[in-house]
């Protein structure tokens, strides 16, 4: 795990949030596939979007929320999905976004922030994630940032594991309830889709960094087999290429239903995409 981050150092901050809003922002700079923002300390009276905390209480936002997804899939591929085709494709990108604002945090820098649906914001037109970073956040006692108000101390690595598990799950389980009747599949698929966006993030971060193998090493390490509610583990294997270079892939346990928008393009890590189509696919690029 990448702990020694220069511009994330404890000891240049004052506070939890502000520690907290330094790592956002570099992850939405390593991450072109992450589109998030870090929220004004005072914001201004009128906020952009719908929060994580309207989707689950409110059904007008959660209405607004699947037919901007709907929106954007007709904008973007020329095709009108099914609402439940919609509805998944929305809980997909929430649910990587914010696994990798979590899991990124923890990967880049030993820490784990507690994210509440209320501290993040979607911008339904641009599809842009807005992050309030509040004061809570768990490390190991050794790391400075364990001197700031608000931060808890987790006794060992595996306990931090546990910890980000925990968020992740407790951020993610009203969402999931809430958006259930619109998609149609039961708990362990919508949960078996949460597994997938949290390893999946954490993969991506590390080939973002160059490091692949150490994410995957920590991805593997948070999730090394099923632990509730999440029904499987990180479950990477390698594929042997036509030149002897191994390449690593996952088989997803939660489908985003991007199959059915482009069928022939089905995505590397589907369960309907063979294992010579994926080999295919990296070894041309």
């Amino acid at each position: 795990m990448t702990v020694a981050v220069e511009t994330l150092s404890a000891g240049a901050a004052t506070s939890v949030s502000g520690l907290l809003a330094g790592t956002y922002r570099q992850l939405g700079e390593v991450c072109e596939a992450l589109t998030v923002r870090v929220a004004d300390p005072e914001p201004v009276v009128t906020q952009m979007g719908v929060s994580g905390a309207e989707l689950t209480k409110n059904q007008e936002a959660l209405d607004a929320f699947l037919l901007a997804e709907t929106a954007r899939i007709q904008d973007r591929y020329d095709h009108k999905p099914r609402r439940d085709v919609a509805a998944s494709r929305a809980l997909h990108d929430y649910a990587w976004s914010v696994g990798l604002l979590m899991g990124g945090v923890w990967y880049l820098t030993g820490r784990v922030p507690r994210i509440h649906p209320e501290d993040v914001r979607l911008d339904l037109t641009t599809g842009v994630f807005e992050i309030s970073p509040r004061p809570d956040l768990t490390c190991l006692p050794g790391d400075p940032a364990a001197a700031l108000s608000g931060a808890l101390t987790a006794p060992h690595e595996e306990s931090l594991r546990a910890e980000l598990r925990v968020a992740v799950a407790d951020h993610m389980g009203p969402l999931l309830s809430a958006i259930a009747p619109h998609i149609r599949r039961g708990p362990r698929a919508l949960w078996g889709m949460v597994t997938d966006d949290l390893v999946s993030g954490i993969w991506y971060l590390g080939r973002m960094l160059g490091e692949e193998a150490d994410a995957v090493r920590a991805a593997t390490a948070l999730l090394p087999s099923a632990v509730a509610p999440f029904p499987g583990g990180a479950e990477f294997r390698h594929l042997t290429g036509g030149d002897g270079r191994q390449h690593t892939t996952r088989t997803r346990m939660g489908c985003c239903m991007y199959y059915t928008i482009r069928p022939a393009e089905a995505c590397a890590t589907c369960p309907r995409t063979c294992d010579a189509e994926r080999l295919r696919r990296i070894e041309e690029g």
